[in-house]
């Protein structure tokens, strides 16, 4: 009933568009929704996907916008908080926008995830990687422009296996979605391929003070530690890992590689492993778009910017393509094709997810740079 309430609602929405004066009608904004942490600790992740989303609306308004349409993104905060994804979600469904580029951090995202469905919403997430985002739901609104955990978790699993070798490895999370979702994975991979997982263990993100789990890492004799979890989590452990003596190496996922830990960790940072999505800024066929970041003073070359940017890309033009601002066409538009976009041609299964994702391993420095490992 909800859905089709809400086919009726953009139905005659469509019928009072189209009834306007082509002068008028021009001038009402076509809104897409931004929802992700724009407070609270991870809020530069927030940025990064707000930074892909200006980026990308400024190029389709320059060159006429949609349907004749200006774009225009209206933010909403979630903090990064599971509680604030419906809060969210349902003030952008009563606000009457049909389309989010979000959320950002899983927990908000899974908890918002069924009200967009249900509601007709398309929602398209550039940085939530848990696989309960989309598995076995049997959502016809909600996709990614991201890789899953786990597809992210075993390229992690397969690098530690081929390339480090280690002999004891403890895994630790933060006991949220994210953090335990991608920590399990990485577990299954490495278990499988006979490596010893000697401890796994969740800690309270916020927390001030990991001594006790890291008297446990070197109880446990571990030589490597992959935390599953988010930059000031990982940079607390690093800075107390090295003030205690422990001496291992560390890996983390992409919700570790921000430069903003380098303020809690400083030089502990250097020999960091992260698992990141591909450098889409370095490609030469995306230079006229990192040309267009930077000329805002924009980062390209983040996690999310990019796959923030192909969003609103893949929404603008199955708009365009289905000839209606209809968020129920635009969903199986969305299913039913593929795009060229800056990362490469993406299409989607029928959960929404992206029928293939490429991550590569960084090295993290002690003096703010990052190299690629593999």
């Amino acid at each position: 009933m909800d859905k089709l309430l809400r086919c009726l609602t953009y139905a005659a929405a469509a019928v009072f568009f189209f009834s306007l004066p082509p002068a008028i009608a021009a001038k009402v904004p076509l809104r897409i929704a931004v929802a992700g942490p724009m407070t609270g600790p991870v809020t530069q992740y927030g940025d990064m996907v707000r930074q892909g989303v200006d980026t990308a609306i400024e190029q389709i308004n320059g060159a006429g916008g949609v349907l004749g349409r200006q774009l225009e993104a209206v933010n909403y905060d979630d903090s990064c908080e599971s509680k604030q994804g419906p809060v969210v979600a349902n003030r952008i469904v009563n606000d009457g926008i049909g389309y989010v580029v979000g959320h950002v951090c899983s927990g908000p995202t899974i908890a918002a995830a069924g009200i967009y469905n249900a509601e007709g919403v398309v929602m398209i997430t550039p940085a939530s990687t848990a696989p309960a985002v989309t598995e076995g739901k049997h959502y016809d609104f909600i996709f990614r422009t991201i890789g899953r955990d786990d597809q992210q978790g075993p390229a992690a699993a397969n690098f530690i296996v081929d390339t480090i070798r280690p002999k004891r490895v403890a895994i630790v999370h933060d006991k949220q979605s994210y953090g335990f979702g991608i920590a399990t994975a990485v577990k299954k991979g490495l278990e499988s391929a006979g490596i010893k997982v000697v401890l796994f263990e969740g800690i309270n993100a916020g927390d001030s003070d990991y001594s006790a789990v890291i008297t446990h890492i070197k109880a446990a004799q571990a030589d490597f530690v992959y935390f599953g979890g988010y930059y000031p989590e990982m940079g607390l452990l690093l800075r107390q890992s090295t003030e205690q003596g422990l001496k291992a190496q560390f890996m983390g996922p992409e919700g570790v590689g921000n430069p903003d830990i380098y303020a809690i960790a400083g030089h502990a940072v250097e020999g960091l492993l992260v698992t990141m999505p591909a450098d889409l800024s370095a490609d030469p066929a995306n230079a006229a778009i990192v040309q267009a970041f930077r000329a805002r003073h924009r980062d390209p070359s983040g996690a999310f910017q990019l796959p923030a940017y192909t969003a609103v890309q893949a929404i603008a033009k199955s708009i365009q393509a289905v000839g209606h601002d209809d968020p129920v066409k635009v969903a199986a538009w969305l299913h039913a094709h593929s795009f060229k976009t800056p990362m490469g041609n993406v299409s989607w299964d029928k959960q929404g997810d992206l029928a293939h994702f490429r991550f590569g391993v960084y090295r993290w420095h002690g003096d703010g740079t990052r190299t690629l490992y593999r």
